[in-house]
């Protein structure tokens, strides 16, 4: 269940994203791509540094 409440809420924060972006006009696809391209810079960087996380602990060695 708590799932299915943070999906309403990152749906809830994109649909005002866009609706923000309507209202700033000629400018607003700019600003959302910049936000989403930043977010998913953030997301990728986490995701690698996971990653590179457990390869290290995967060729520690056991002693």
């Amino acid at each position: 269940m708590k799932t299915f409440w943070l999906f309403l809420l990152y749906l809830f924060i994109a649909l005002i994203t866009i609706v923000l972006g309507v209202i700033l006009g000629d400018y607003a696809s700019w600003y959302f791509a910049w936000i989403v391209g930043t977010v998913m810079i953030v997301l990728v960087s986490a995701a690698g540094g996971a990653w590179l996380d457990t390869q290290d602990e995967d060729q520690a060695p056991t002693s």
